[in-house]
């Protein structure tokens, strides 16, 4: 369940969204945003990203983010390693600081990147002074790549008309979106054979793999989840096989979030097939005779003379 970069499975999305990033910070474009729902691997591609830029990056990465604006600025230049010196603290102080450790990384041809996770949580003042760092630039480069990464509530909090001069700054974006059924089987395929599972025997049926997916709804982090369960069923009773019924026990052990959503959407569409069908009933009673009164319309009608 942790962001281990050795498990890291790229697909189509992740390659890209891990290229945009190299893509923005090599041609040192300033902001970049990376968003996407719980668990579509967001932070991986974080760490992967650490682990893959240029040594002379130097990086800096911030995972709390419930900070003031002083706290951010004391921690980003803690994150550099960039020492204030004696005397109060001051913002002036911090970003004086930072400013001429950018500009001796620029002279020495370095380059710096600031990634902070879970974005979606800063305040507007946070990230109004986050603005306020991109500002620190040569006449051709920004000296600071930001990238924020966060849930979807992000773009919605920087289409605020507050925070539009941050908005219209950010060059590069990318939204990460749940996996499909292939892309889900190959995930675990890729995990298991990571752990040192054998490839030539088939551990999941096709029917677990399928309901994998409709469980997981093709989120990363709950298809680990899943899997572990399963995983650990099959191994209490000696099993060294998992089929649809080892993944629907997996997911109902686990509980809220999974068995839970389903069965929330066919209770709902239950109801609604009741409630159209009492439609239905109900017009058709008005709309045609009752049993009683038909009968009734036929004995006046009747003709008794023969």
């Amino acid at each position: 369940m942790t962001p281990d970069t050795r498990y890291l499975f790229l697909s189509a999305q992740h390659s890209e969204a891990l290229n945009h990033l190299l893509y923005g910070i090599n041609e040192k474009k300033g902001f970049m945003v990376i968003t996407g729902g719980i668990g579509t691997g967001k932070t991986t591609i974080c760490r992967k990203l650490l682990a893959t830029v240029d040594q002379s990056v130097d990086s800096a990465l911030i995972f709390n983010p419930a900070l003031s604006e002083m706290e951010l600025l004391a921690t980003i230049n803690h994150e550099f390693g960039i020492k204030s010196g004696p005397g109060r603290k001051t913002k002036k102080r911090h970003i004086d600081a930072l400013n001429r450790f950018l500009l001796k990384n620029f002279s020495a041809g370095r380059n710096a990147v600031l990634l902070i996770d879970e974005a979606q949580n800063l305040s507007r003042g946070v990230l109004e002074q986050i603005r306020m760092l991109s500002n620190l630039e040569t006449e051709r480069e920004k000296l600071l790549q930001i990238v924020l990464i966060g849930q979807p509530e992000l773009e919605n909090l920087l289409t605020s008309p507050s925070l539009r001069q941050l908005n219209e700054r950010i060059t590069v974006r990318y939204h990460l979106t749940p996996f499909s059924y292939d892309q889900g089987k190959n995930y675990i395929l890729h995990r298991l054979a990571v752990a040192g599972g054998d490839n030539g025997v088939p551990l999941f049926s096709a029917p677990a793999f399928r309901k994998i997916h409709s469980y997981s709804r093709g989120i990363p982090r709950r298809i680990n989840a899943i899997c572990d369960r399963a995983l650990l069923i099959a191994y209490s009773r000696d099993s060294d096989a998992i089929g649809r019924n080892i993944i629907r026990e997996a997911a109902s052990d686990i509980g809220s979030g999974y068995l839970t959503d389903r069965t929330r959407l066919r209770s709902k569409r239950n109801r609604l097939i009741f409630f159209s069908l009492l439609v239905v009933i109900i017009i058709a009673m008005f709309a045609v005779p009752t049993t009683r009164e038909m009968f009734v319309d036929l004995l006046s009608n009747a003709n008794f003379s023969k």
